[in-house]
């Protein structure tokens, strides 16, 4: 077995040879990398698709690959604009990055830059997942006249407080999360039906970017940052949808009923659907977007 180390460059581009996800081939093989203004290196963004701008921004300790089986279903009808999160997926791990919200937010605003650099300065669509969906409540705030309409798929960190981990716990907590054992839990977990959804292919994903360089000393510093919390108050003022697997997980039941004081009716509830409904129920999530937003 080759112990040779690979940056995410080149992960991802093995990824679009090797993957066994045939969607995440496809996905891997859709990333360009972005030089974005104040930033050293190249970010990775997979862009596909044609039409008005749709961004989608994925959860904690993932990647890009997580919207594999909801990007073939928009791309007919958008141009997906699909990043890897700061400190987190196949993206570079500068030294003395700030690993935590602030970091996040600032990528984005230079990933908007660089939008309207390339000529595209009409609003945005978004959709966020588990914690990126605070991430989209938060940028929503952020670029009020940039960012248009919303989709939270099982967001986390709307409700509750920053809670940072203290030096030691981050450590620990990066060591577990890194176990297979561990990675393999998480990923059943995630799934409502795992006997039957999660196999080779799914795991390959869940863990893949677990070798990007840096990939411990960046998630321990997010975890000392305390993390996305409490973001959902005040809501934006662009629509706002919320899809919420039936079968979650991997939120607490408290963090859920948290969620549904604040939103109210904009939270739906699918059916035989886990923490992650653009993987579960990719078709439900497509036609929850488009029925609202033809493209």
């Amino acid at each position: 077995m080759s112990t040779t180390v690979r940056d995410g460059r080149q992960l991802v581009e093995s990824a679009a040879r090797t993957l066994l996800d045939p969607q995440g081939r496809d996905l891997a093989g859709a990333v360009q990398w972005w030089e974005l203004e104040g930033l050293p290196e190249r970010w990775p963004v997979a862009v596909i698709g044609q039409g008005p701008p749709l961004l989608l921004l994925h959860g904690f300790d993932s990647s890009f690959l997580e919207f594999r089986r909801l990007a073939p279903l928009l791309a007919p009808h958008h141009r997906l604009i699909i990043p890897d999160l700061y400190g987190f997926g196949f993206s570079p791990r500068p030294v003395d990055g700030s690993f935590s919200p602030d970091g996040v937010l600032a990528h984005l605003d230079a990933l908007l830059e660089a939008l309207l650099h390339q000529g595209i300065d009409e609003p945005l669509g978004v959709i966020g997942a588990s914690m990126g969906g605070s991430v989209a409540v938060e940028l929503a705030r952020r670029h009020a006249g940039r960012v248009g309409r919303l989709l939270l798929l099982s967001p986390a960190g709307l409700t509750g407080r920053p809670m940072p981990l203290p030096p030691g716990l981050d450590a620990l907590g990066v060591w577990f999360l890194g176990r297979p054992g561990v990675r393999r839990g998480l990923c059943r977990s995630a799934f409502a039906d795992p006997g039957s959804a999660v196999g080779p292919a799914e795991l390959e994903i869940a863990s893949l970017h677990l070798a990007s360089p840096g990939w411990g000393e960046a998630l321990g510093r997010f975890a000392r940052s305390g993390g996305f919390a409490g973001c959902g108050e005040p809501l934006p003022e662009q629509p706002l949808q919320v899809l919420w697997g039936r079968e979650d997980r991997i939120l607490r039941p408290p963090q859920k009923r948290a969620a549904q004081a604040l939103l109210g009716d904009r939270l739906q509830e699918l059916d035989a659907c886990g923490h992650l409904p653009h993987v579960d129920q990719p078709q439900a999530v497509a036609a929850c977007w488009l029925e609202s937003n033809p493209g």
